[in-house]
């Protein structure tokens, strides 16, 4: 068995800044992809950046240049740093990660419960 488990979100201003974690940890042999999605209320989740193992990065157009995806391998954390931040992204965060469990296995996909971001305007 696989946890994510997101911490880092809250209640922030408008312009400010929060970095989120995403711990992982049971049977994990590799972590490939990491990515970070969002949900807003009454709209569906959207995926906001992704991290490889190798550490190539994208971004959702909506987050490009204001937020930084990395990866801690040996701690098998992922953060999503974001600076700037807007009423807009207020929104539930999750985390998701493709995990090979065994030397043998695939890798299959893993969610979080999600941290609340709120930012006030």
């Amino acid at each position: 068995q696989v946890q994510l488990v997101e911490s880092g979100g809250g209640l922030v201003q408008a312009g400010g800044s929060l970095t989120l974690s995403c711990a992982a940890s049971g049977s994990i042999f590799s972590i490939g992809t990491m990515a970070w999605y969002r949900q807003a209320p009454g709209k569906q989740r959207e995926l906001v950046a992704t991290i490889t193992s190798g550490g190539n990065t994208n971004y959702a157009d909506s987050v490009k240049g204001r937020s930084t995806i990395s990866r801690d391998n040996a701690k098998k954390i992922g953060y999503l740093q974001m600076n700037s931040l807007k009423a807009e992204d207020t929104a539930v965060y999750y985390c998701n990660s493709d995990v090979k469990s065994y030397r043998g296995s695939g890798y299959y996909g893993y969610w979080g419960q999600g941290t609340q971001v709120t930012v006030s305007s």
